[in-house]
């Protein structure tokens, strides 16, 4: 104990033997957001298809009558307002930042929002990228939301170590693809969740095979799916399956993500709720 100590443990950054209470790094929201539960959808690795997996689950619970909403913490890369063909740009008031919505009534709030063109690089250092995406959750004016999703950038680094501790988590969504290789990232996602003592929703397998339209034979394109194991292995009950499907990137491309009907991500969407 310093010879300073003011035994005001909650204010203090020290971690001393006479510590009396655990320090809470959780970040509060604005007085005009009231936010339901936290899903942050996670991988070790990029280009897995996270951004997709969120603008499907969102949709897919929005479609269900629920308030959703999407913070796009994939700072460097920010997919989000295209999948959902939004153009216009969010803007600050004196209250908060506000966010833009779809068409279909789901809230956004992405670094590419605030940007004069969407094609500008971010060239930020990681802690603050990380300053950011708190920033997204505590000035952003999100209002009543059932769901919000966060949309994470890959791997175990500054921005998915704040938004683990900044941000009240409900739960998460691994998504992963049935190489070998990913698998092995993916754990250490998992290994993260566990670390950080965040529950394990679901696991998604994108990419998992294609459908022939001739025949409706499923060929595993990227080798055998491991869905089944790694859910067994981890421990998660709700798994699902993504098919390779031309319908699915041209929705993307044309902003209309949230008019994609599917039913493959029906059991991740049920564990959710």
């Amino acid at each position: 104990m310093s010879d300073n100590c003011s035994q005001e443990c909650s204010s203090c950054g020290q971690d001393c033997g006479e510590r009396t209470e655990n320090q809470s790094l959780l970040a509060e929201t604005n007085e005009y957001s009231n936010i339901g539960k936290v899903i942050a959808v996670v991988s070790g690795k990029g280009g897995v298809g996270k951004s997709l997996v969120t603008s499907l689950l969102a949709a897919g619970l929005r479609e269900k009558g629920l308030k959703v909403g999407i913070m796009d913490a994939d700072i460097t890369g920010p997919s989000i307002p295209r999948a959902f063909g939004i153009k216009e740009r969010a803007y600050g008031t004196e209250e908060g930042v506000v966010p833009c919505e779809s068409a279909g009534g789901i809230k956004v709030m992405s670094l590419n929002l605030l940007m004069e063109n969407e094609t500008d690089p971010v060239v930020w250092r990681g802690p603050v990228i990380a300053g950011a995406v708190k920033q997204f959750w505590t000035d952003t004016l999100w209002g009543d939301l059932d769901y919000l999703f966060v949309d994470m950038p890959p791997g175990t680094g500054d921005v998915p170590l704040t938004v683990f501790q900044s941000l009240p988590l409900a739960g998460i969504v691994v998504v992963t693809s049935p190489q070998e290789l990913v698998q092995m990232i993916v754990a250490k996602a998992v290994q993260m969740a566990n670390l950080m003592k965040v529950p394990i929703l679901g696991l998604v397998e994108n990419m998992s095979y294609l459908e022939c339209p001739d025949c409706g034979k499923k060929l595993s394109v990227f080798g055998e799916s491991r869905i089944a194991q790694a859910a067994e292995q981890f421990g998660v009950e709700a798994y699902a399956r993504l098919p390779i499907d031309p319908g699915i990137a041209k929705a993307c491309d044309e902003g209309k993500i949230e008019t994609f009907s599917q039913d493959w991500l029906e059991p991740i969407i049920a564990e959710i709720m």
